[in-house]
């Protein structure tokens, strides 16, 4: 019995564990100075990511931003699993922003009491691509209004990414379903 109880543990554990860190640390990481709320409402199709727990196996990734009455901000995952017509799950969350200097700084929360950082590290002027990151370096995403971003766009963000100490060889390039 006790077996059991370990390894059910450790198996608890492991699915916790934290993801890699994947930037240095000898930069501190900033944020863009400004960012119009709404603005930046709307769809986002994920381009690329560090691997993480939530989004094991996930293509055609998107993420939706619509305000709420409150002020918060709604927030809508969504997956297809395996491919990009895989089949299709959903995480509903929500977010606040924290710096109201910039707006570039929210939480965003998808379950209980736990919270977690969503910094606006680069934002295009037009709004046409993002790039997310928090201060651990655990977790990065490139966001685009379209499900693909031009050779030159993908070239300034890895660029940018590198600038601010990332490891640009552990970002997985999200699959997304073909255009017509």
């Amino acid at each position: 019995m006790r077996i059991v109880i370990v390894i059910a543990a450790l198996t608890a554990l492991t699915g916790c564990a934290s993801p890699p860190v994947n930037r240095s640390p000898a930069n501190p990481l900033t944020v863009v100075s400004a960012v119009d709320p709404e603005r930046y409402l709307g769809r986002w199709y994920e381009i690329a990511r560090f691997e993480n727990g939530f989004e094991k196996n996930c293509e055609g990734v998107t993420a939706d931003y619509t305000r709420r009455d409150d002020g918060l901000i709604s927030v809508a995952n969504t997956c297809r699993k395996g491919a990009p017509d895989g089949k299709l799950k959903v995480a509903n969350g929500k977010a606040k922003i924290i710096d109201t200097e910039t707006n570039a700084k929210l939480k965003v929360n998808f379950f209980g009491p736990f919270w977690g950082d969503y910094w606006i590290i680069d934002l295009a002027d037009d709004y046409s691509r993002s790039i997310v990151g928090e201060p651990s370096g655990r977790y990065l995403w490139i966001l685009s209004r379209t499900p693909t971003i031009t050779d030159q766009s993908r070239a300034d963000a890895l660029s940018k990414l590198q600038a601010f100490g990332y490891n640009t060889s552990a970002l997985y390039f999200t699959q997304q379903p073909p255009t017509d």
